[in-house]
């Protein structure tokens, strides 16, 4: 198939192709009059790049992933080096969740120990910063002003 088919199908930009081609992840061949040739199974890697570049994974990130798939396994992250790149990202998405949550209680704390004035707008509902619920979940209800606890 050629690069505008792919595209297409895939649900990317030719101009995407043409980069993940660059990059190494991707191959094309070329027909007589020069145009790119693409496999049918291009359409599975490309969809599975995008998956991942869509959940924040990079681009060198997805080469296991892509290997994986060429290598004619099911699913990309069948084999041992993706299951590496996906316990990598997992404990570095922890670590973010432990640092913004140490921030979060740091802002708390701080917020807490703000002169009377300044703790006014937020007491009485007018802070845009305050949680509208996104930070508690669903359901729990909001505690009253001053009765301590960050999280919970």
């Amino acid at each position: 198939m050629r690069i505008g088919e792919l595209a297409a199908r895939a649900g990317v930009s030719t101009r995407s192709l043409r980069y993940y081609e660059k990059q190494g992840l991707i191959t094309a061949g070329r027909a007589a009059n020069g145009y790119r040739e693409y496999a049918e199974s291009d359409v599975r890697l490309v969809r599975e790049i995008r998956a991942l570049l869509n959940a924040g994974f990079s681009l060198d990130d997805t080469r296991p992933f892509v290997a994986c798939l060429r290598a004619g396994h099911p699913a990309g992250d069948a084999c041992p080096e993706s299951v590496a790149v996906l316990r990598r990202r997992l404990a570095e998405i922890d670590e973010r969740i432990r640092s913004l949550t140490r921030q979060r209680s740091e802002f708390a704390a701080q917020l807490a120990q703000a002169p009377a004035c300044a703790m006014t707008a937020f007491e009485e509902g007018t802070d845009d910063h305050r949680d509208d619920g996104g930070l508690r979940g669903e359901g729990r209800p909001q505690r009253p002003p001053g009765t301590g606890g960050v999280l919970g």
